[in-house]
């Protein structure tokens, strides 16, 4: 069952319910008023009657039985010329019993003509009580009023006023059949528009739909679901919508970006590794020579394998912290004077160039958290490039920032290029100039993943001649809680 079609009838039954409860009070109200309006009428006919009667002699000539010797009936048409009964209305039925129930005057002055009572309504009268009776005449359905008439104080006569309620029966039948006949139009009528709207309310959410169908199937991340109307609850779900496909966009170009990263990594590796590997293979192949080569060319054909060798090392090695970092591997989280990691990767660092100045400006109170051995790494790795790429002094400062150490290294290289500065992180990346120089360009990769590893951050700054600024936040120690 479609969300539709269940709002189409929910509408319908909430509606069905509405027109079922409004018919039942307006049948009920009408049925009561109208028998409200009866006897109000019954009432004042009666009393009408009883009051003319007392006022004429009728009462006198009106023979007195007992219970057990009733007078017979007697017809209208000996008392035609008197006051009472010529002011009758033909739709008014008029009875005048004894005390004890027994009909003495009738239309045709028959036993038949009598109405009903029932001894619980005898009972009422001699008390003094009148009471209304409906029950079947001739079979037409009949209101009968029944009260008495007290001469000396006594229950002298009883006197009943009926009135058929046919038509009163046959308006209220009209009545409820036009409520069941217009509720079941009105509500068929109401299915049909509720369906209708449903559908038109709808409608956005089938745009949805069916624009996620397509993305999904074209993989195409970058469209949105277009929301013309208010910032209803549609709205908000087609808002909703487009921020899980900026989301799904972002993680899938990222997804596509390491893939190609992977790719031009492995591509990478194979290039790097081929040029050892090679000259290894044809070195071997020289030594394997028949006849054997002379022995001083034996002696630098084992010199560069060696080369080889410690460069296919130093490759793997590089490799290995790099898959580490990028592993994420645990980093300690302890407290480290940055003077002091200075300090001792400066001392490392003079061994590459003695003849290199490098100058410290940092106070010894700054203290950092980190993992000890690789910032270590991070800082060789920077000064290394410092000292191959560039000539003149190396300044390393450092200064608070907020809630973190500001760390510079700056060198009085060549600088570098603009539209090569966006890759200098990138795996590999080697800029032209700088091809003769040994090196594999995962060094500042590793940096980087080591920085991000302990919650840092890195950056480089260089302009052509004016050499190349490495910046690193780290977060600063401030007191002895930390964590």
């Amino acid at each position: 069952m479609t969300i539709r079609f269940r709002l189409s009838l929910i509408y319908s039954a909430i509606l069905a319910l509405t027109l079922f409860v409004f018919g039942v009070t307006l049948y009920s109200i009408q049925a009561q008023d109208t028998l409200n309006s009866l006897e109000e009428d019954l009432i004042a006919s009666s009393k009408r009657i009883t009051d003319a009667l007392l006022r004429t002699n009728i009462l006198a000539i009106l023979n007195e039985g007992s219970q057990q010797n009733p007078p017979p009936p007697r017809p209208f048409n000996e008392f035609s010329g008197e006051a009472p009964f010529e002011g009758l209305q033909e739709r008014e039925v008029v009875r005048i019993l004894d005390p004890y129930g027994n009909l003495i005057v009738s239309p045709f002055g028959r036993n038949e003509d009598a109405l009903p009572m029932s001894e619980e309504s005898l009972n009422a009268l001699i008390e003094n009580k009148t009471q209304f009776e409906i029950a079947d005449v001739s079979g037409e359905n009949m209101l009968i009023y029944n009260r008495t008439i007290e001469l000396r104080g006594e229950l002298a006569y009883i006197v009943q006023v009926a009135r058929s309620l046919t038509e009163r029966n046959r308006s209220l039948n009209s009545l409820g059949t036009t409520l069941m006949v217009a509720g079941a139009v009105t509500t068929f009528i109401a299915f049909g528009v509720g369906w209708l709207y449903s559908g038109f309310a709808l409608k956005p959410i089938e745009r949805i739909t069916q624009t996620a169908h397509e993305i999904g199937k074209a993989h195409d991340f970058n469209r949105r679901v277009e929301h013309p109307g208010k910032e209803d609850e549609i709205g908000q779900l087609a808002n909703t919508f487009n921020q899980m496909l900026a989301s799904l966009e972002e993680a899938y170009l990222k997804v596509e970006y390491s893939l190609e990263q992977q790719q031009n990594f492995v591509s990478d590796v194979s290039h790097e590794l081929r040029t050892p590997l090679t000259t290894l293979r044809g070195n071997l192949g020289l030594l394997k020579h028949e006849p054997p080569i002379p022995i001083e060319e034996k002696e630098d054909i084992l010199s560069d394998m060696v080369d080889e060798s410690d460069r296919l090392i130093r490759l793997v090695n590089e490799l290995l912290l790099l898959a580490h970092a990028d592993a994420g591997r645990s980093l300690a989280k302890e407290e480290i004077s940055l003077l002091s990691i200075i300090k001792k990767a400066v001392r490392q660092a003079k061994y590459l160039d003695p003849s290199r100045k490098i100058i410290i400006s940092i106070e010894s109170s700054l203290s950092i958290i980190g993992d000890q051995d690789g910032l270590n790494q991070v800082m060789m790795i920077i000064l290394d490039n410092a000292l191959k790429y560039s000539r003149g002094d190396i300044k390393i400062s450092a200064q608070e920032k907020d809630d973190k150490v500001e760390i510079q290294f700056e060198d009085q290289g060549p600088g570098i290029p603009s539209d090569e500065l966006s890759h200098i992180f990138e795996r590999f990346y080697r800029p032209e100039d700088n091809r003769t120089i040994p090196g594999f360009g995962l060094g500042l990769p590793i940096a980087k993943s080591l920085v991000e590893g302990m919650g840092g951050s890195i950056s480089v700054q260089s302009q052509v001649g004016n050499g190349t600024n490495i910046t690193i936040f780290l977060k600063q120690i401030k007191t002895a809680n930390y964590n």
